[in-house]
């Protein structure tokens, strides 16, 4: 089990990681302006939970194989680059027809749907499998033995304090988002922003070294 000290040093470095302004941010507050507080936070929940992939690869060791591998590595950060290009490219095609507003009234995208796609961007993002690679083990202690078990709580930690912030990010954006779309045409435009934005951010990863 993990000591008071060492749980809340990590929970502290958590949340402020969480917070700080990244795509996993980006993509949440995007999709919660665009689609409504239930998608955002549906997303949202996505991302967090994937968390726990990298803190399974992370336990048995598989990212560091990955880190090892340069052709690895870069076959999974094209791979997820195209996966948010894709998103982005759906998002500025549908011209505002998934939002709910007084203009268009079909149904927005289901949460089960933006769940999964919020659980596999996190999943296949090489970046956050490199990140709990050097992250964990920093709070590990090793001299108190089973450090699988130390890594598997430290990502479940993680990934709840993860879940919790994303979904009031994604909350607090679909209520900013509910207001901006009682005005017309504003539903197509949010799409278009939150698609550019996905986009861009998939085009990053892709490039990135």
């Amino acid at each position: 089990m993990l000591t008071l000290p060492q749980f809340t040093a990590f929970l502290a470095a958590a949340i402020l990681i969480t917070l700080s302004p990244g795509p996993d941010n980006l993509m949440v507050l995007s999709l919660g302006a665009s689609q409504g507080r239930r998608q955002g936070m549906a997303f949202g929940f996505g991302c967090a939970i994937g968390c726990l992939s990298h803190t399974l690869l992370a336990v048995l060791g598989v990212s560091a194989l990955i880190a090892a591998s340069a052709i690895a590595f870069t076959a999974l950060k094209t791979v997820g680059g195209l996966y948010l290009i894709w998103l982005g490219w759906n998002a500025i095609r549908s011209r505002g027809s998934s939002l709910p507003s007084d203009e268009v009234e079909t149904a927005p995208a289901p949460l089960g749907t933006l769940f999964r796609r919020g659980l596999l961007a996190n999943a296949i993002n090489p970046k956050v499998v490199l990140f709990f690679l050097s992250f964990l083990p920093q709070f590990v202690d090793t001299a108190r033995g089973h450090v699988g078990l130390q890594t598997a709580l430290l990502g479940v930690t993680f990934t709840v304090q993860g879940a919790l912030i994303f979904g009031t990010l994604g909350y607090f954006a679909g209520a900013i988002g509910q207001g901006l779309r009682r005005r017309p045409t504003t539903a197509m435009w949010l799409d278009r922003v939150a698609g550019s934005i996905f986009i861009a951010l998939g085009i990053k990863l892709a490039v990135s070294r």
